[in-house]
């Protein structure tokens, strides 16, 4: 009898917990069937400062809150034709906060579009994405002769039928664009153009870049009217093997062992300007901020560098007769060893290299100096490919440099 009772309470257990799980089942099921419509009550920036401002548009990268009701089960939201990426951390009943994307759309609805997890509810909302102006960022070359292809880097590089794709070189004089995609241009430089800023013009506005091509500010060294002679080495100059960006310039080379600092070879691997014994001026070269300002060049590094950190000292006005700064620990220099990332560097041609003043922070094995650069220390350079604290290959780098200068960044 007792059997019978527990196998009478098994099978109804066995039906409750069936009955049960049915019905939960089919909630589940109905609740996906039946999600309510999401409903947009308004949209404002991310921004806290900025969170009463409400926005009908909003250009590609903003990253914008929805309001609205219902929103907990939408995992995925439109705009126009580009899916946004969604994190479901960042959504709630109430909030959704998302960034718009930053690919053009191929086809403009000026619609938002959030879809229900069911894939079946898909609410359409009335928003715009803005395209910005382009953005110019640098120039691999800063120095291109006239009919050379200059190399322009940046985003929102976008032709329309109605309003070209056009580059303005300086005196607004147009370059012919060769080919280009939405973050580069290839543009023929036009004959006669001088110093000075670019702009790049879209259907979406125009913008100036904050780099000069041909950059004539504040050079320290060309190599040809402003050289390096009165030190004690004034660096070996050439203009052919390979041929020169604009006229002379420096070259390094020699062979660098493996290990950091295990070499000293001033005569084929540095040049020291000291500008008291070369005639120039006691004047600073630069007076603003270090923190706003950057060391730039052109360089072509014609044979693979694998080892060595390209020193750069700047030293005062009346230094003399004595290199024994080179290794002084407490002397801040900044260290230019760009094959570190990847164990080699090597460029294709001219290239156009920066290094910011903030950075001039090092002793000669690489550890932070006791001081800091200051701007009227910017007055006499070394340059001297030495050490860097980092070991790497053996090799026989040929580094060429030119249009030495200290400009704004």
């Amino acid at each position: 009898m007792k059997k019978i009772i527990n196998n009478t309470l098994s099978a109804f257990l066995l039906l409750l917990v069936t009955g049960v799980a049915g019905m939960l089942f089919q909630a589940c099921e109905g609740n996906e069937e039946d999600m309510p419509m999401p409903e947009v009550f308004y949209i404002r920036k991310a921004d806290p400062a900025k969170s009463d401002s409400l926005v009908a548009h909003a250009f590609m990268g903003d990253i914008i809150v929805i309001i609205g009701r219902n929103l907990g089960n939408v995992d995925e939201v439109w705009f126009n034709d580009q899916k946004a990426g969604l994190n479901p951390n960042l959504v709630t009943p109430t909030t959704i906060i998302v960034s718009v994307p930053q690919v053009i759309p191929a086809t403009v609805t000026n619609n938002m579009y959030l879809i229900n997890m069911n894939k079946k509810d898909t609410l359409k909302y009335s928003f715009g994405v803005d395209v910005p102006a382009p953005l110019v960022d640098r120039m691999v070359c800063e120095y291109v002769e006239d009919g050379g292809t200059a190399v322009i880097k940046g985003n929102y590089f976008v032709d329309d039928p109605a309003s070209p794709l056009t580059v303005l070189f300086p005196g607004n004089v147009p370059g012919t664009i060769v080919n280009f995609t939405i973050n580069e241009i290839h543009v023929t430089v036009p004959p006669g153009v001088g110093p000075g800023q670019i702009q790049v013009k879209s259907l979406y506005g125009t913008t100036r870049s904050r780099f000069f091509f041909r950059d004539d500010r504040n050079i320290i060294l060309n190599f040809d009217d402003l050289t390096a002679a009165g030190g004690w080495r004034s660096g070996v100059t050439g203009n052919s093997n390979p041929a020169g960006i604009s006229g002379n310039y420096v070259r390094f080379s020699g062979t660098m062992p493996a290990k950091a600092g295990s070499v000293w070879n001033e005569d084929g691997l540095s040049f020291n300007l000291w500008p008291q014994a070369n005639g120039r001026p006691d004047v600073p070269v630069y007076t603003g901020e270090i923190k706003d300002g950057e060391i730039k060049f052109e360089v072509y590094v014609v044979e693979p560098w694998e080892s060595g950190a390209m020193q750069m000292i700047f030293t005062p006005y009346s230094i003399t007769g004595s290199n024994s700064y080179i290794a002084d620990a407490s002397v801040p220099r900044g260290l230019w060893n760009p094959w570190k990332a990847t164990g080699t560097y090597k460029t294709d041609g001219w290239v156009t290299a920066s290094y910011p003043l903030s950075e001039f922070i090092y002793s000669p094995d690489g550890s932070v100096s006791a001081n800091k650069l200051t701007a009227d220390m910017i007055r006499g350079l070394t340059f001297y490919l030495w050490h860097g604290g980092v070991d790497g290959k053996e090799c026989t780098p040929h580094i060429c440099i030119d249009n030495i200068r200290v400009v704004p960044k």
